[in-house]
């Protein structure tokens, strides 16, 4: 036996279903999460367009289509264009590129300097969150088409966006012929499809009708179909989507336990009892695996609203063993459970661009994404509001945008506050 040869490390299921996990890292929420992606689709569909305007967006911190992201660095090797074409692009896409958008019309193919190159410029702009490289088959070294060379070589690129933590993102070609399943027509052999994380294709109605179906496909997101439509600028808007109320899981746990501990101090039970109690018709479909999973990966959030939970194994009647989850909170005051912490405003609102650092006019001692107590104060800056007609609805004030809390949220909250900041003392 070769003593290099390191040994498996291994963890049991027990210990695994207790250990705290962090949710998967998206860039573009619910939808490109990082590793290795694919986006196909037939030639001159307008991938390029969408690549082009998606790394922009990410560069500018705007939303994709609805979605929020996670604004950083981004690398689009546009490897069949020109910077002409790229910048006449641009001017059509948006009015101002940043500096933190990068492009590249030349590269070294992947095992021979690639790579390097991609850690090279990951060093060089350490907040990189997305790579896009426009075609796969532009990096691809000149061999035959097997399924060991494709895997090789998307999973030279894998390696770098697990170890980095980013997305990257390759663009691909459909096969002419139909297939009942459409990720079947993504070109070359099933480890394409195999290697990466997810599969994104972009198909055409018909030829020039600029609106196309987007499915998606992967392990950290659900099935989902989106229909675009390109607009005069080139831009694909957002038609309808299939995924039309999101759950939320994440916040939505935050937002149950925080109410189950509002009038007690401590919580001690199985997943069972405390998916019961949380979810007692099963409204929610919120299964005693399901809230284990969604405790173990929002402890931070859930920290951040004064609940420690710990999740441990113990011995029942008989042979059986269960995780239990021992939750621990001083007692929530009906203010801090509608809106749990700062982080869950911008994920349920949304980003807004005309976000302000300071707070609305004449509301010097307000407090930004805090809710303003309808007991306390009326509400008469209407300046403050982006809803007309004089109808008061609870929504959050940040800087000088304002947006409505979800639907679920509204009946509760509508009672209790006005709109979306905190008169301080």
């Amino acid at each position: 036996m070769n003593k290099n040869i390191l040994p498996l490390r291994t963890v049991d299921g027990a210990a695994l279903m207790s250990q705290p996990l962090r949710p998967p890292n998206f860039v573009v929420d619910t939808l490109l999460a990082q590793g290795l992606h694919i986006l196909a689709g037939s030639p001159k569909v307008g991938k390029s367009w969408l690549a082009l305007w998606l790394s922009v967006m990410v560069a500018k911190g705007e939303l994709v289509w609805g979605m929020s992201v996670k604004q950083g660095t981004t690398l689009y090797l546009c490897l069949e264009d020109s910077v002409l074409r790229i910048q006449n692009r641009l001017f059509e896409i948006t009015e101002d590129a940043p500096s933190s958008v990068h492009f590249c019309t030349e590269c070294d193919l992947i095992g021979q300097g690639l790579e390097e190159q991609v850690e090279t410029f990951l060093t060089a702009h350490p907040d990189t969150v997305l790579v896009i490289i426009d075609t796969l088959q532009m990096v691809r070294p000149a061999r035959d088409a097997t399924y060991a060379n494709d895997y090789r070589d998307l999973s030279a690129l894998k390696r770098i966006a697990d170890a980095h933590g980013i997305a990257i993102l390759l663009i691909h070609h459909l096969r002419k012929e139909t297939a009942d399943d459409v990720f079947n027509r993504i070109s070359g052999t099933t480890a394409i499809s195999g290697a990466v994380d997810s599969s994104f294709t972009l198909v055409e109605e018909r030829r020039g009708s600029g609106r196309a179906k987007l499915s998606c496909i992967g392990r950290d997101i659900e099935y989902r179909e989106l229909t675009l439509e390109r607009n005069g600028e080139n831009v694909w808007e957002l038609v309808s989507d299939s995924r039309t109320q999101p759950e939320l899981l994440g916040d939505r746990i935050v937002y149950l336990l925080s109410e189950l501990m509002r009038d007690r101090t401590e919580f001690i039970g199985t997943p069972t009892d405390l998916s019961e109690r949380i979810d007692p018709v099963g409204v929610e479909r919120i299964s005693p695996k399901k809230v284990s999973r969604q405790i173990l990966q929002n402890l931070d959030a859930l920290s951040k609203i004064g609940i420690s939970v710990v999740v441990r194994r113990s011995n029942g009647s008989g042979s059986l063993s269960c995780s239990v989850p021992e939750v621990t909170i001083p007692r929530v005051s009906r203010r801090s459970t509608l809106l749990t912490l700062p982080g869950r405003c911008a994920a349920i609102c949304g980003r807004f661009p005309s976000m302000a650092s300071k707070p609305p006019q004449s509301k010097k001692n307000a407090v930004l994404g805090r809710l303003w107590p309808k007991e306390e104060c009326g509400c008469s800056a209407r300046e403050n509001h982006l809803l007309g007609g004089g109808q008061h609805r609870v929504c959050l004030v940040t800087g000088t945008a304002a947006a409505r809390l979800p639907h679920n949220f509204r009946a509760e909250a509508r009672t209790h506050f006005i709109c979306g900041l905190e008169e301080t003392t």
